[in-house]
């Protein structure tokens, strides 16, 4: 499974969380730092990730398109990295069942 991060999100779980999810990137890997939330989809999509953001911009965007790609929100608020990563860490299974469920599009997680 590959994630990309949203810019809401620290980079360092990239590396953090490369044991599960080894081919996943953050959007400032990417060069898109700046890019708007249709530039981000659509690059998404096209490379086969799975969008990974506290953005509910993402979630209603998925709500609306469907997948590809698929979009996991993280409804956490204001919290340390290292709660994202333990989230992460504790639904792998959960996220890589999503992976490959075609019909689900959106994944919450709180």
């Amino acid at each position: 499974m590959k994630l990309l991060f949203d810019q809401n999100l620290s980079g360092s779980l990239v590396g953090r969380l490369s044991d599960l999810f080894p081919e996943s990137t953050h959007v400032k890997s990417t060069g898109m730092t700046k890019s708007d939330d249709s530039a981000i989809w659509n690059y998404a999509k096209a490379s086969g990730f799975t969008i990974v953001s506290k953005d509910s911009d993402f979630q209603q965007r998925s709500l609306l398109l469907g997948a590809p790609p698929k979009v996991v929100w993280l409804r956490v608020g204001n919290c340390p990295t290292s709660r994202i990563e333990k989230l992460l860490r504790d639904h792998s299974v959960e996220l890589h069942t999503f992976e490959t469920n075609p019909a689900q599009s959106l994944l919450i997680l709180s």
